[in-house]
């Protein structure tokens, strides 16, 4: 009977585990407004698949090989996404659609896929596809080797600082809108922006564009591009996570400019959890966890600057921008999943879409320092050791700082408590209803309890609270 009732036990607990465990890495739509798009319709969409690819494959002209390479190119990856809608995962997100993030699953298993193959090239075989998918890139060139940096830093004009915001800045500037939608910490955001400007300081000798005047590193970059863009993107975090979210089916609004407003907020978030990578007890485990997401996070930025670098080819070039927002938007149920597996004692792994963005990351690293042997063959061994060390002294500043913060905010919040507790208005803090009269010392003697009760309905569970609508 007692081996029975374990086995009952681990069965219930296997099955909390996997059910817990979909609830990152295939959630689940909770409020279907039109049934027509949550259906499978598998046999219509076999049916219009093969019947497209017979159609273009029997009327286009086939007589070019290099455009039959491209196109048949085009299509397996057309249809690999098709199929990443019918079996992948939908990942921590819902909106506006879980077919959306299939295919972005989709997206970063081919790209992971294609550094797999692109590892076992030569030299010769890489410039050879590079030629094939833009003969224009024969003739690229390096920033590095066409434009100056850190030039006459003392040389301080208006119009100078004015010609450096430009497309770029704006991209720099919404790029940490998003990243810090994406964290959403102050802390964490701004140690990546401090230990990013150090990144590019150690590195300066491998990467010349990485040479900056003081001004444009310290005023432009981490004070306007990155403050102003952390500061946007933390301002909206706040007001998602204030909203109350009550979504009504579009067939119940009877308006048509409610009905357009609907399919708009479709796009918007379902709901929006309070994200709190710290706790007062946090293990070392968990802080060892952050870091290397710091870590990861660094590496991800330079593999962005040596690719660019190495393969030659300009940040305007569509290999970069297409590579930099296939990265950002797998970077969302990325961040999603960590936090989960890091915070929540519960998950037990972590997602999948982590654990593919993991292995893109380090792939290119890999593809870098195979195809950049010259370069790095020039690297100074003490800048690396220094970056390593610097990276993991701030980190452990921030982390330490960010957790007595924490410590405070909970001691602050039950100084509060209590002295609400001793106050002579007690019915006013919601501990004693109106008209009960309680002699002073028995209220005393409950103020552990009601610690205790207020504690243990508190939204942070096991660092992992949150506010789900």
């Amino acid at each position: 009977m007692a081996a029975t009732a374990g086995s009952r036990t681990l069965r219930r607990d296997d099955a909390n585990y996997k059910l817990h465990f979909r609830m990152i890495n295939e959630q689940q739509v909770e409020d279907i407004c039109i049934d027509f798009f949550y259906k499978p319709h598998t046999i219509t969409l076999l049916t219009v698949t093969v019947l497209s690819l017979m159609y273009f494959a029997f009327t286009r002209d086939d007589e070019h090989s290099d455009n039959n390479l491209r196109v048949g190119l085009l299509v397996v990856v057309s249809f690999f996404l098709v199929v990443s809608v019918l079996a992948f995962p939908n990942g921590p997100f819902t909106r506006p659609h879980p077919a959306i993030w299939r295919m972005v699953f989709g997206l970063s298993v081919l790209y992971f896929l294609f550094l797999v193959f692109l590892i076992f090239l030569n030299w010769d075989q890489v410039k050879t596809l590079m030629y094939w998918l833009d003969p224009n890139l024969r003739y690229a060139k390096r920033e590095a080797d066409i434009m100056e940096y850190a030039v006459n830093c003392t040389a301080i004009t208006w119009e100078r600082i004015l010609s450096h915001f430009d497309i770029f800045a704006f991209g720099h500037f919404a790029g940490w809108a998003m990243k810090a939608l994406l964290i959403r910490s102050y802390g964490l955001c701004w140690t990546i922006s401090i230990t990013w400007e150090l990144t590019e300081l150690f590195f300066m000798h491998l990467l010349p564009n990485f040479a900056e005047c003081w001004w444009d590193q310290v005023i432009l970059d981490i004070l306007l591009c990155n403050g102003g863009g952390i500061w946007l993107g933390m301002t909206v975090c706040h007001f998602l996570e204030m909203r109350t979210y009550r979504w009504a089916s579009i067939k119940e609004i009877h308006t048509t400019t409610g009905k357009i407003k609907r399919a708009v907020l479709q796009f918007t978030p379902a709901s929006w959890t309070f994200v709190r990578w710290f706790d007062p007890k946090s293990s070392f485990q968990r802080l060892a966890g952050i870091y290397l997401f710091m870590i990861l996070w660094q590496l991800t930025e330079l593999n962005t600057f040596f690719l660019k670098h190495i393969f030659i080819f300009q940040a305007s070039h569509p290999l970069s921008w297409c590579r930099i927002l296939l990265v950002g938007v797998i970077t969302a149920p990325t961040v999603r999943q960590y936090y989960a597996y890091l915070t929540d004692t519960q998950c037990k792994r972590v997602g999948t879409q982590c654990w593919v963005f993991g292995a893109i990351a380090f792939l290119e690293a890999l593809a870098c320092v195979k195809f950049g042997h010259d370069l790095f063959s020039k690297t100074q061994i003490r800048y690396v050791l220094l970056w390593l060390l610097c990276l993991a002294l701030i980190t452990l500043l921030c982390l330490y700082g960010m957790m007595w913060y924490e410590q405070n905010k909970m001691k602050n919040s039950s100084l509060q408590s209590e002295d609400c507790t001793d106050s002579s208005v007690v019915d006013s803090c919601g501990f004693i209803p109106d008209g009960l009269a309680a002699p002073r010392d028995s209220l005393r003697s409950l103020q552990p309890t009601k610690r205790r009760k207020t504690s243990g309905r508190s939204r942070f569970v096991n660092g992992h609270g949150g506010k789900r609508q």
